[in-house]
């Protein structure tokens, strides 16, 4: 005869614990408080008493609670995520962009659910994946057509465009955070004039970026009002192999170098300087000035100095982090557009001092 199996142990609670997820119910018995309390603990900046907040971090330690992100979101219609969309990471400004980005929402108690283009032309698809979470907000740092800021309005989403501006017909009614590229352009070509550059060439970013557009417009605007004639510009890609294409096709077409080449950002530069001193043997800045965008980190090492002009990114980021909080807490439909200047970082790459002075045009 088999003999019968005891029964089964009555759990305890701590195998209790194990079986299921533990709640704020759980640590709200725990604590001896009301499960509302458990909840403002956990909610930044809540009003809960010094004593309530200690019994409550005790219970939730010893029962190993973790808030329930996406209960919360079920109640508060809030999820704490924003969407970051950036175009092309390989290029150096938006790494930093983004570690600044991601800094400064998360003093607003955001998370960011990141969405890199590989080009602009893919914001399509973008959009198309972010409808698809509850994001409570949207920083876009890419071109945005009227019909795609169009959609968020009908969404009821919050938009901050960083460093990208709106069409003149959507410029009023959409928030935006930029540095001003025209007057950076302008200033960095007057800099150069005035130190004796006649012959300028740009290599310039790609052609779907809509800040390269407005550089290059910007600079050869100012060209023009100086008497300087056209730059020589070639198309590049935003990364270092572009930099020494366009320096050779610069070249190619001119017959030789010119006095100053501007790069559409601090990579190509690099790629440009390295060519014209290490392969073709140009005195930079003697012979060449070379000229980036951005001030990323590598443009500061030693062995390049970089002639370049720096965006105030923590500003900015800051900026469009409380813009984008204050859209979100106070559904303000008062648009707001913040423009920074850039700072010229004068460097070792590019002659700044005229030999012979020359009058310029106004």
């Amino acid at each position: 005869m088999k003999k019968a199996k005891p029964p089964p142990s009555p759990p305890t609670s701590a195998t209790a614990h194990e079986a299921r997820r533990v709640t704020s119910y759980d640590v709200a018995l725990a604590a001896g408080v009301s499960q509302s309390a458990v909840s403002r603990c956990f909610k930044p900046g809540a009003s809960v008493s010094k004593e309530t907040y200690a019994r409550v971090m005790a219970a939730a330690a010893e029962l190993d609670y973790i808030p329930n992100a996406a209960a919360r979101s079920l109640i508060t219609r809030r999820s704490n995520m924003v969407a970051v969309i950036i175009s092309n990471l390989t290029n150096l400004y938006y790494p930093e962009a983004l570690s600044e980005l991601s800094q400064q929402l998360v003093r607003h108690g955001k998370r960011v659910l990141l969405f890199n283009l590989a080009r602009e032309a893919d914001v399509d698809q973008a959009l198309a994946d972010v409808w698809q979470y509850q994001v409570d907000g949207v920083i876009a740092s890419a071109g945005l057509s009227d019909a795609h800021i169009g959609e968020f309005e009908r969404r009821h989403v919050p938009l901050v465009m960083f460093n990208r501006a709106a069409s003149d017909q959507r410029m009023h009614s959409v928030n935006s955070v930029l540095c001003d590229q025209r007057d950076a352009s302008r200033m960095l070509v007057s800099r150069l004039a005035a130190a004796g550059h006649r012959q300028f060439a740009i290599v310039d970013g790609p052609a779907d970026s809509s800040a390269s557009a407005e550089r290059r417009q910007a600079a050869c605007e100012r060209l023009a009002e100086l008497g300087l004639p056209p730059p020589v510009v070639v198309t590049g890609n935003h990364d270092y192999r572009s930099g020494a294409d366009g320096l050779r096709a610069v070249i190619a077409q001119l017959g030789r170098a010119p006095d100053a080449i501007i790069c559409g950002n601090d990579v190509m530069a690099i790629g440009c300087l390295d060519c014209a001193r290490h392969e073709l043997g140009i005195d930079v800045p003697g012979r060449l000035s070379v000229a980036g965008f951005d001030a990323v980190e590598p443009s500061n090492w030693l062995s390049y100095n970089l002639t370049t002009l720096r965006q105030p990114m923590q500003k900015m980021a800051a900026a469009a982090a409380d813009l984008l909080a204050n859209l979100i807490d106070s559904h303000d439909t008062q648009a707001e557009r913040r423009v920074f200047g850039a700072q010229f970082i004068a460097g070792a790459t590019a002659r700044l001092v005229a030999l012979k002075p020359q009058p310029l045009a106004a």
